[in-house]
């Protein structure tokens, strides 16, 4: 009974560790002004240069960064304090949305100021994330890891809900510069929620753990990796996943104007649309607690998410676009939480930041590969194509790596 009642309450992590809880809030809160921030960055560009490729590559701006230092990064977070290493960064991210709010609203913001100004910004997303999604473990029991990561997700989500919603009437209102200025007062929220943590001291009698050079943890690292069957193909999955699936997100604006002739809440109403169904995977995953089949789930929504994506680029409808928008939020949060879960299980504690670093650098980092691509293609044969012709590989890769991996299956 009590196994019955805990795999039916979504947020019991959230009651059961007030850590995880602060830390949940916070960023929760300050991720919906990162959402504001991201629909006005893509509109922005748009206007700026009124070019297809330039709203791609503006994305992959922020993201570059995270592919050539998210695994130093990692080096350091296995060899810090973890929490130190992610209130720095946020602080530093504060200042970052401080100055993109000032250009833009004193009208001095230009396309290059814009890229330099996303591209700080990757900068400390590539030093923070992989400190961030290793901390989360210290934060909670192993036993709600996949819980906690779900729900982590669903706060993502959430705000990823709330962000382009509130994003619309802020522009309506005020102006497009006033989403970054939100996003800058939003940090003030997880920096409380951080300074609020408190982690047990670490054992004074623990013997000192000699590391070896930067490089050779990474090495460490990698071969941990390659060498694991199930990782291997984890991350395989995963860096497939980013560069032919990200397209639908970057190239959305362009879709929303040129393809489905919606303006600024049209597009924010798409984006809503991706953040609900994410939210409700997130919730629905959180939910099962032991009882989900990770591996059957996981081969599902690996498909789902391609066969969405494809169908979404074939359809001139607002209303089935919303729809695939919303079974691809599904799919891509239920993807994201059960790989991350299945990876920080079978990681030790001494490379788990490292281990993370990797799936962070693959996840997020290759993205700007998916953007670029996207965009170049999307300038000759048009943004709907584009994704719809990136997608068509990506559930040949799914049938593939299923078929040949039928143990993840079982996972």
């Amino acid at each position: 009974m009590a196994t019955a009642v805990r795999s039916a309450n979504p947020f019991r992590t959230l009651v059961r560790h007030r850590n995880f809880r602060l830390f949940w809030s916070g960023q929760t809160v300050s991720l919906v002004g990162t959402w504001m921030q991201q629909v006005a960055t893509g509109w922005l560009a748009l206007e700026l240069t009124n070019s297809a490729f330039m709203v791609g590559l503006v994305a992959a701006a922020g993201t570059v960064p995270i592919l050539l230092f998210a695994l130093p990064s990692g080096v350091l977070a296995d060899r810090s304090n973890k929490l130190r290493v992610v209130r720095i960064a946020q602080t530093l991210m504060l200042v970052e949305a401080s100055v993109l709010w000032g250009f833009t609203w004193s009208g001095h913001i230009t396309i290059q100021w814009l890229l330099a100004l996303v591209l700080s910004g990757g900068v400390l997303a590539a030093v923070e994330i992989p400190a961030r999604q290793s901390l989360i473990i210290d934060l909670v029991v192993k036993e709600d890891l996949l819980d906690a990561i779900a729900l982590n997700s669903g706060g993502f989500n959430l705000a990823r809900i709330l962000g382009p919603t509130i994003a619309a009437v802020v522009i309506a209102s005020l102006g497009l510069s006033w989403c970054f200025g939100f996003n800058a007062l939003s940090y003030l929220a997880v920096l409380v929620g951080l300074a609020l943590i408190r982690l047990p001291a670490p054992d004074p009698g623990a013997a000192a753990v000699r590391h070896p050079s930067a490089i050779a943890g990474m090495r460490e690292a990698l071969r941990y990796v390659r060498n694991d069957r199930i990782m291997w193909i984890l991350m395989r999955i995963v860096a497939v996943f980013s560069v032919l699936s990200v397209p639908i997100l970057t190239l959305l604006p362009v879709v929303a104007r040129d393809h489905l002739h919606l303006d600024v809440s049209g597009y924010g109403m798409l984006m809503t649309c991706y953040g609900v169904g994410a939210t409700l995977g997130a919730l629905a995953i959180a939910s099962q607690g032991g009882r989900l089949r990770r591996g059957a789930t996981l081969t599902v929504s690996s498909l789902g998410l391609g066969i969405a994506i494809l169908a979404f680029s074939l359809s001139h409808s607002v209303l089935f676009c919303g729809s695939m928008l919303f079974v691809t939020g599904v799919a891509v949060i239920t993807n994201n939480a059960l790989i991350n879960s299945l990876l920080q299980q079978r990681v030790p504690n001494e490379l788990r930041g490292r281990v993370m670093a990797i799936y962070v650098m693959v996840y997020i980092g290759m993205n700007p590969v998916g953007s670029f691509i996207g965009g170049w293609i999307a300038s000759n044969i048009g943004a709907a194509r584009a994704i719809g012709g990136m997608a068509a590989p990506m559930i040949v890769f799914t049938l593939w790596a299923f078929n040949r991996y039928s143990e993840l299956r079982r996972a």
